[in-house]
């Protein structure tokens, strides 16, 4: 039985206890982000703090059993460390001494004598709190409160505000413990200090990656057959040209002499694992780009369809602005809440009047919740942007006049979207947070078990399996949108419609799609190419304590994410485009009774396509099956 489509003019909720439900979520993350906020301290991770629970560079609340805690270090930013040339780690804490202190030595101090002329000249006391600075050469003890003789020259570094040894023997120890620790930190940690490694170059590089991306949806828009060239063109010499780089610096690093520092061989290491990477998606791409060259004509005419419709609805491109603008909140709100629940901990002093922090029982699995969240939340966001571009797509397809578009589609949209439809999306974010949370289980065993060959191949086809099933969900996760804005229906309802229509015309749909779907993918990988390029010649030039491998790679994710927000505009347009064509001949016949609503140019292109596809295939004049018994579309 044929559904009858209509597009409905008064509509009714749909799937309301799933928009309660996450509503009863959020409540949750309300509960854990106050919680957070009460119980944790994320200044202490991110501005540092001595061995006496003092917060470096504000002021602090004495801890019962340590008599140097409670100080004012408004102006004492940075963590000294007494013994910065041997340093030892246990149990992800360092083992020596550390103050705040209001300046890192930039001279090598080799006497008391020395230590109590910087603490005059420069106010920086480098002996523990309680020595008083005329008795540096005084107290018998001074060579215990103080550090350890001679201190090497340092400079504050933008890592959790800490002084950085200069000298080349410290230096490297240094790097060693820090690498070391970091490698024992969880993947939180370690992306969050790689961030604050080369957080200026990060920053630069995401505002070039966005700037690529806005002048590639530019293009798209007016793309004419030189253009595609051009960029299949770029496309080939940034893979190369990257490839080539990435050899070359691992050429480079393995001859360097700094090559012992733990820094140096991971960076080694990483760049090996990029370069074959990168040559293998180069000779993949090269492959497809010869075996489609025959359809980037009809890339070409597809995408001026797409960009007819995204010019009788321009705002169209200014909605991914808009979404990664929301998602940049809430990601921002996140990782504060996280850095909160991270430094939950009460403090309790030990041996010597020293502080320590325990972490409170419950907060694992808060993090978990908290994670959940970000992914439902997340994925919530980019449902809703899809069925605001469907949903003015929709409207503006179904409307007799093409030369008078109806008015504030996109508005109309999100009112619609908002009043009716919410529960909608979620739902189908929740469909793709499920297949998600076991890739990260999943992950997380793969690092565990990494040494069990049989178990890393299993875990493999596993986690192969669940992207596999995501894509597919995604794919159907649109057209159930597109459907939910046609006919009003639930998520459940429009994803079986829209799978039958689907289902009776999988090749003629998919046929028209390919190329496109290519281009657009090419796209994406012109942002990510030429943004890695970028920042492979910015770290190169700063070859300091920092690796830069996890920098490198949140430079290429965020240029990924960028691109991939921006063009999916045109993706998610072509196919709520094609879906409406599909149910716009499968209920009308284009006779005066029953015309079509689509454009001549739109069905001159899949008949077109489809001859290509089915080659000399003699082909009915009419693409899809009659519906006799079908109603006419009415006008949105």
């Amino acid at each position: 039985e044929l559904q009858e489509w209509r597009p409905v003019a008064y509509r009714k909720c749909t799937d309301v206890l799933w928009l309660l439900l996450f509503c009863l979520f959020w409540a949750g993350l309300m509960f854990i982000s106050g919680y957070a906020v009460m119980a944790g301290a994320a200044e202490r991770l991110v501005l540092g703090y001595d061995s006496f629970g003092n917060i470096c560079g504000r002021k602090n609340t004495p801890v019962k059993g340590a008599p140097l805690s409670g100080q004012d270090m408004t102006n004492k930013k940075y963590v000294f460390f007494l013994n910065s040339c041997s340093l030892e780690m246990q149990s992800l804490k360092i083992s020596s001494l550390s103050l705040c202190v209001s300046s890192c030595p930039q001279e090598q101090l080799n006497s008391l004598e020395d230590l109590q002329s910087f603490a005059r000249n420069n106010g920086s006391f480098l002996c523990l709190y309680n020595l008083n600075v005329s008795s540096y050469t005084l107290n018998p003890k001074a060579a215990q409160l103080c550090p350890t003789l001679p201190v090497p020259p340092s400079k504050s570094f933008p890592l959790f505000n800490r002084c950085v040894p200069q000298n080349p023997e410290c230096y490297s120890k240094y790097a060693s413990m820090l690498i070391s620790m970091v490698n024992e930190m969880d993947v939180f940690h370690r992306i969050l200090s790689g961030i604050l490694a080369g957080r200026a170059t990060v920053i630069g590089l995401s505002f070039l990656a966005l700037a690529f991306s806005f002048i590639l949806v530019l293009a798209f828009r007016y793309i004419r057959t030189l253009l595609v060239h051009t960029l299949i063109a770029l496309v080939v010499f940034g893979l190369l040209f990257v490839s080539g780089v990435l050899w070359w610096l691992h050429y480079d690093y393995r001859n360097d002499p700094s090559a012992e520092l733990e820094t140096e061989k991971e960076n080694i290491k990483f760049l090996l694992g990029y370069a074959i990477f990168s040559t293998i998606v180069t000779v993949v791409l090269l492959f497809l780009i010869f075996a489609l060259r025959k359809r980037l004509q009809f890339a070409v005419q597809l995408f001026r369809i797409v960009g007819k419709i995204i010019g009788r609805i321009p705002f169209l491109l200014f909605q991914p602005l808009w979404t990664f603008l929301i998602l940049l909140v809430f990601w921002v709100f996140w990782v504060a809440v996280l850095l909160s629940l991270g430094t939950a901990g009460t403090a309790q002093s030990t041996s010597g009047g020293q502080v320590e922090y325990r972490a409170l029982s419950g907060i694992c699995y808060m993090a978990w919740y908290h994670f959940v969240g970000l992914i439902w939340t997340s994925e919530f966001i980019l449902a809703c942007q899809q069925m605001v571009i469907a949903g003015a797509v929709v409207t503006c397809y179904f409307n007799r006049n093409k030369s008078s578009p109806p008015p504030h589609p996109v508005l109309s949209s999100i009112s619609v979207l908002f009043c009716y439809h919410l529960g909608t999306a979620v739902k189908g974010s929740f469909l793709i947070t499920i297949l998600r949370i076991p890739r990260i289980v999943l992950l997380y065993l793969y690092n565990i078990l990494n040494q069990k060959k049989n178990a890393k191949c299993l875990f493999k086809c596993c986690f192969c399996w669940f992207c596999c099933q995501e894509s597919c969900l995604r794919y159907f996760n649109q057209h159930a949108y597109t459907t939910t804005a046609i006919n009003g229906t639930n998520f459940c309802t429009s994803a079986k419609d829209a799978d039958c229509i689907l289902a009776r015309n999988p090749a003629k749909l998919a046929s028209v799609s390919c190329s496109g779907d290519f281009l657009l993918f090419l796209g994406k990988v012109f942002v990510v190419c030429f943004t890695v390029f970028g920042g492979l010649m910015a770290f190169n030039y700063h070859r300091e304590l920092q690796a830069w491998v996890v920098p490198l790679l949140l430079v290429g994710f965020f240029a990924y994410l960028m691109s991939h927000s921006f063009l999916s505009v045109f993706e998610v347009t072509a196919d709520a485009m094609f879906l409406c064509f599909a149910i716009d001949m499968e209920t009308n016949d284009g006779t005066a009774d029953k015309p079509y609503f689509m454009d001549q140019d739109l069905l001159t292109f899949v008949s077109q396509s489809n001859k290509l596809t089915e080659g000399q295939k003699h082909r009915s004049t009419r693409p899809f099956q009659d519906n006799e018994d079908g109603t006419e579309l009415q006008p949105m």
